[in-house]
């Protein structure tokens, strides 16, 4: 699963690859506008970045950033505490359920990351890992959104998101057996693309990272608390 992670490189750096024909100043006045920040231990039922599509309706059909309720609330739901539910959506069946399958074929999106962390059980209780990108790029983690109209505030209607999951590959699966989805920059625009709704399309970029893409090393104690979002999550293991 992905239960937490960390996106700290400054929007500025990584928004280059994830929306390229945004200009500086342009990406300098949404970051502030959304009021975002580097976080270390971004949790469940936060505000995350995501890139989408452009609407079909909208005149700038550059691809688009927003923030989204970490747990997907399907636009039927009548109570948000669904979403507690729906973090993550496997990847094999997510085309099965009713509540992903229409975002999967309609409302994909990308969801940034430095970093996440899994949670191997030990002798000693669980030691908590961050995974990272053995080259150091940001990850891109399949994301799948929604829009509830009844549960907004203030006549903003929901909008919320779930990370996609597959099998962790062979070096991964010692800490935990799964893992989320991460697209490749060149499978972009593929992705996201609103008009591409032929779901055997995206099946084939759901799958495990290759082996050596990504790295994996134990941290401090200190991420097992949600409520620390600081550098020190990131910390080396006391001994």
């Amino acid at each position: 699963m992905c239960g937490r992670f960390n996106l700290k490189t400054p929007a500025a750096a990584w928004t280059q690859e994830f929306l390229p024909l945004w200009s500086e100043q342009e990406i300098a006045d949404r970051t502030q506008q959304l009021g975002v920040d580097a976080r270390y231990n971004i949790a469940p039922t936060q505000s995350v970045s995501c890139i989408c599509a452009a609407d079909v309706s909208d005149q700038d059909d550059r691809r688009q950033w927003s923030l989204f309720r970490w747990g997907l609330v399907p636009f039927w739901a009548k109570d948000i505490a669904i979403g507690n539910r729906m973090i993550n959506a496997r990847s094999e069946t997510a085309h099965e359920k009713r509540s992903f399958k229409t975002p999967l074929v309609r409302r994909r999106c990308l969801v940034p990351a430095d970093g996440y962390y899994e949670w191997k059980k030990t002798g000693n209780g669980k030691q908590p890992y961050v995974i990272e990108s053995t080259a150091g790029d940001v990850l891109a983690m399949a994301g799948l959104w929604e829009v509830n109209q009844a549960l907004g505030t203030d006549g903003t209607p929901l909008q919320t998101v779930t990370i996609l999951t597959t099998a962790a590959n062979k070096s991964l699966s010692q800490i935990h057996d799964r893992m989320p989805v991460l697209i490749k920059p060149q499978d972009f625009t593929q992705w996201l693309d609103p008009q591409n709704q032929a779901i055997e399309s995206v099946l084939p970029l759901l799958k495990p990272a290759e082996e050596d893409a990504m790295t994996a090393r134990p941290v401090s104690t200190v991420v097992n608390n949600a409520r620390n979002d600081v550098p020190e999550c990131l910390q080396a293991p006391d001994v």
